[in-house]
């Protein structure tokens, strides 16, 4: 019995340590909890998981009051993403919910995008698009805001901090300011100025050295289009390489003459 006792006092004196040590803690939890909003949950917290992402995002859009501002970029959005959204967001607009949306000009012509655009704005939603500079982010009532993590797909950092929330509004805001109004059709002329705009996109890209499946992601187009964009501009400046056609058409220093491509 004597082994069985000793262990059991050692586990007792064990126990006082921890316990005194979890008491040291609580004075620092009690700091933490301090920065915590109404709800429990944190100023940032990183989700990973899609299915609770979407389950979050559910949340929030049935909690939204006055607007949502929703900026996605990769050009058209596939359409099981349309289908799960539509309902809820058709649900917001009835309540009088403000809502404005950002996509790319290559979103235009994903004709499930467009259908979907054509339905949101019937009940007042504004969708415009803009050709670079998106980042994915919602946000909802100037309070909470959702956004993408590099290199994780179907993850999101949730933010109730106000400074960093309004940090996000103001970025929409610009963007929104240089954006165009989304077109439920699009004309042969609308077509030609935004494969102009897009073109002028690449090449400032292409001559910052970017590759061309980087290019591809920032623009929200497929690989394969964007080389096609590529080889047309690598003829029309006479490059017989990437490198060359970058050294083309990077912008001429001050006070130097203009560039090879206007040569």
């Amino acid at each position: 019995m004597a082994p069985l006792a000793q262990l059991v006092r050692e586990t007792h004196d064990e126990m006082d340590r921890l316990r005194g040590r979890l008491e040291a803690l609580v004075p620092a939890y009690e700091a933490g909890t301090a920065h915590r909003d109404l709800s429990g949950s944190g100023r940032l917290e990183l989700v990973t998981d899609l299915g609770a992402v979407r389950g979050l995002i559910a949340e929030l859009v049935a909690a939204c009051e006055r607007e949502l501002l929703t900026s996605q970029p990769g050009g058209g959005r596939p359409l099981e993403t349309l289908e799960e959204s539509i309902g809820r967001d058709e649900s917001l607009l009835a309540r009088g919910v403000r809502m404005r949306t950002l996509y790319q000009h290559t979103a235009r012509y994903s004709r499930p995008t467009a259908a979907y655009v054509e339905r949101v704005t019937a009940l007042g939603a504004q969708v415009r698009t803009l050709g670079d500079g998106l980042m994915r982010m919602l946000v909802f009532d100037d309070h909470t805001g959702l956004m993408a993590v590099p290199d994780r797909s179907g993850a999101a950092l949730v933010v109730r901090e106000p400074n960093v929330v309004h940090f996000m509004r103001g970025a929409f805001e610009r963007s929104w300011l240089g954006a165009e109004p989304f077109p439920t059709t699009v004309s042969p002329d609308a077509a030609r100025s935004i494969s102009d705009e897009l073109r002028q996109t690449i090449v400032r890209l292409l001559s910052e050295g970017l590759e061309d499946k980087v290019i591809a992601r920032r623009l929200g187009m497929s690989e394969r289009t964007c080389q096609r964009h590529i080889a047309e501009i690598m003829r029309a400046v006479r490059a017989k390489s990437r490198f060359q056609a970058g050294y083309l058409l990077a912008p001429a220093p001050p006070g130097s003459p203009a560039g090879g491509a206007a040569d």
